[in-house]
């Protein structure tokens, strides 16, 4: 039996040490193809390259893996592995995993998430899909621990696979915690960003803006995925490209004068 194809991206870049250390676990578990961004794609969401030009080029950065770097986003990097770099093999991926993100991508931040967006193009194409993120910012991140978390839920969607259009946002805390304890499936935090806009300006008295703000948890549940890394869990959402409020058309449909 031939091993699962595994198509591996991120929006960190192809040199990031997350996507390393996510390919050096995923290739004992099945054949494995890298597609990913030749430079940081962080905060692109679901970004599509449709006036400029895409390049793609072959690398040879993972031992006896082949992959390649392309100019566009996270969601490019999977379009294009999909309908370019395995066309010639007729062959589609069995699995998309993304990251491992460096930082959180918990929250609403899987809205705005390159490494989330390369899980929910997969999802889309109807594969199942993981996306995985260290919630750790400092620059010196040991991503060691995660192999051991990253296995073993690769291996249970391989083994017993996802619902159609979903895809899992995984997000692990950082090892300078205590020991983790376990896993929790869980639901999006009800939490935002409050921006700011810090305007500045530079030598020749032209204004700028440089974002700036504060990560604000509404939430008081023990069921979502802030509740999770704050304890020390591991948070597993499951994802899904419909941004449809269902519940909110039957109250338009009976609301809405404009309809009548």
């Amino acid at each position: 039996m031939k091993k699962p194809l595994i198509l591996v991206s991120n929006d960190d870049g192809i040199t990031a040490a997350g996507i390393r250390n996510l390919v050096n676990v995923v290739k004992e578990l099945g054949e494995v193809i890298v597609v990913a961004p030749d430079s940081p794609q962080s905060g692109m969401g679901h970004a599509i390259t449709v006036g400029d030009t895409l390049r793609l080029n072959e690398s040879h950065i993972f031992e006896g893996v082949k992959a390649y770097e392309c100019s566009g986003t996270p969601a490019d990097c999977v379009k294009m592995a999909r309908h370019f770099v395995l066309k010639e093999g007729q062959r589609q991926p069995d699995l998309v995993v993304s990251g491992i993100n460096h930082g959180s991508n918990t929250s609403i931040s899987v809205l705005y998430s390159g490494t989330m967006s390369a899980a929910i193009e997969g999802a889309i194409e109807g594969t199942p899909s993981i996306g995985f993120s260290l919630c750790d910012y400092s620059v010196e991140a040991d991503f060691s621990h995660t192999a051991a978390y990253v296995k073993k839920i690769v291996q249970q969607v391989l083994s017993k696979g996802l619902p159609k259009g979903t895809a899992l946002n995984v997000n692990i805390p950082p090892k300078r915690n205590e020991n983790i304890k376990g896993i929790r499936i869980c639901r999006q935090a009800n939490a935002k960003w409050v921006e700011d806009f810090d305007q500045r300006y530079d030598p020749n008295g032209r204004s700028y803006f440089w974002m700036t703000g504060n990560f604000v948890n509404f939430d008081k549940g023990e069921d979502n995925d802030e509740w999770a890394i704050a304890n020390n869990y591991i948070s597993v959402v499951p994802c899904q490209f419909d941004l449809t409020a269902h519940q909110a058309i039957p109250l338009l449909n009976e609301e809405w004068d404009i309809l009548r």
